[in-house]
């Protein structure tokens, strides 16, 4: 017997995580942002669920929804089989029922769509899901038709106090799901399963030539995903008490890729990141501006063209100048940088509002508020404003990003050489 010491991080890891999501609501407490939190909780859920394709397993889907979607309405059908009491079922346990359809329809849709790998995959993804949400309208009574299947969650009497009324209680049910969901598949990660699925990412011929089926794997790996994609759908269907066609339409799919690939698929936390960013800029932001889905798109682009590591790589690569104690040589062009950076954001964004408000608000007049200022879209000065911060910002950043690339690419070879001296 050998003696395995404590993984201490690891353990302040998990329990660091978990107290964040017990004083959450203690931190947030203005306005809907215990909604805001729930929301964030089930797709932190659903795009961990997806990267167990994407960034695990090398499969890109688009349509992950269908099994979001599909244990959401199983889960909102068991509801009102309980509230009518032809079931008993505790509401706690309502998204196990989500996940357990999810995995159903894995099963079902599973086996055909990892037959092939590749684009060839992606396409047939996306037939699938326009396929479901063809059907959505076809079959009312499963679906409901255009208004989706409504429940109240408020059922029976209170258990300890606990009636799923206030949103709270429907928080930390969420919580826990979340917490559960992630520990789940992280120990997925550390399987022999999770490992071939590595592989078959990497390198599906040599997985072959080693006597693996590469499609069982991945088979396999689609089932476990849609599990936990249903727990998702189900705790929606609990927060919302709605579920309507949307849930398994091909938006839904697109919005979980772009969550993720934001957040970063190559790192297991990375979805969690692009949930929280993708919630923000989804929900958030459009209470401020018509301007949303722009912002959402560029930001997108951005990430993908500069950081296709997504946010978590930005994060990952500064804790490790952290670890190395080499930050102090970075900050200083960094800050200049991101300033510039901020200064040419501003006047882009002056100019995208403004032209928003002239091509959509042409009824409200030609004055807007931005910020705090009110602007006259039609006189000259707010537009030269807008062009001067971003003349400024372009140049500052032209010139600091040299300092900055250099100063980095230095950093960088240092320590991987110190790193490859360690490993020596």
């Amino acid at each position: 017997m050998t003696y395995k010491p404590l993984n201490l991080v690891r353990w302040l890891t998990w329990s660091g995580f978990a107290l964040l999501l017990i004083v959450a609501p203690l931190i947030f407490t203005k306005g809907a942002s215990l909604s805001l939190l729930s929301q964030i909780g089930t797709v932190m859920i659903f795009g961990l669920s997806y990267n167990m394709l994407l960034g695990q397993s090398g499969m890109l889907s688009f349509g992950h929804a269908v099994y979001s979607g599909l244990g959401a309405f199983c889960a909102i059908h068991t509801m009102n089989l309980v509230t009518a009491g032809t079931v008993a079922i505790p509401v706690t346990l309502i998204p196990l029922v989500g996940g357990i359809a999810g995995m159903a329809f894995g099963v079902l849709f599973g086996y055909v769509t990892t037959k092939k790998s590749g684009t060839t995959f992606s396409m047939i993804t996306l037939g699938l899901v326009e396929l479901v949400a063809a059907s959505s309208l076809m079959f009312p009574g499963f679906f409901g038709g255009e208004g989706g299947i409504s429940t109240n969650r408020v059922i029976g009497n209170p258990v300890l106090g606990i009636s799923y009324g206030p949103q709270i209680q429907v928080y930390y049910l969420i919580a826990f799901w979340l917490f559960i969901s992630t520990v789940g598949m992280y120990a997925f990660t550390q399987t022999p399963l999770g490992r071939i699925a590595n592989a078959v990412r990497d390198n599906p011929e040599r997985v072959e030539f080693v006597g693996y089926d590469t499609q069982w794997v991945r088979y396999l790996t689609l089932i476990l995903s849609a599990f936990f994609a249903g727990i998702s759908g189900g705790l929606s269907a609990l927060n919302f008490e709605i579920v309507t066609a949307e849930n398994v339409g091909a938006l839904r799919s697109g919005l979980v890729l772009l969550y993720t690939f934001i957040g970063g698929i190559g790192f297991f936390f990375g979805p969690m990141i692009g949930a929280v960013i993708g919630v923000f800029l989804t929900v958030m932001l459009s209470d401020y501006t018509k301007a949303w889905q722009f912002y959402l798109g560029a930001f997108f682009i951005v990430i993908v063209m500069y950081s296709p590591g997504g946010v978590a790589s930005i994060l990952m690569s500064h804790v490790r100048l952290l670890k190395f104690q080499q930050f102090t040589r970075v900050w200083r062009y960094l800050g200049l940088l991101c300033a510039n950076a901020v200064v040419a954001l501003s006047g882009v964004v002056m100019m995208i509002e403004m032209m928003y408000h002239r091509a959509l608000d042409t009824d409200s007049g030609p004055m807007m508020k931005l910020i705090a200022w009110d602007v006259d879209t039609t006189a000259i000065m707010p537009w030269g404003i807008a062009m001067v911060l971003l003349v400024i910002g372009l140049f500052g950043v032209r010139i600091t990003r040299p300092g900055f690339q250099s100063v980095w690419g230095d950093v960088n070879s240092e320590i991987e050489t110190a790193m490859r001296k360690a490993e020596a």
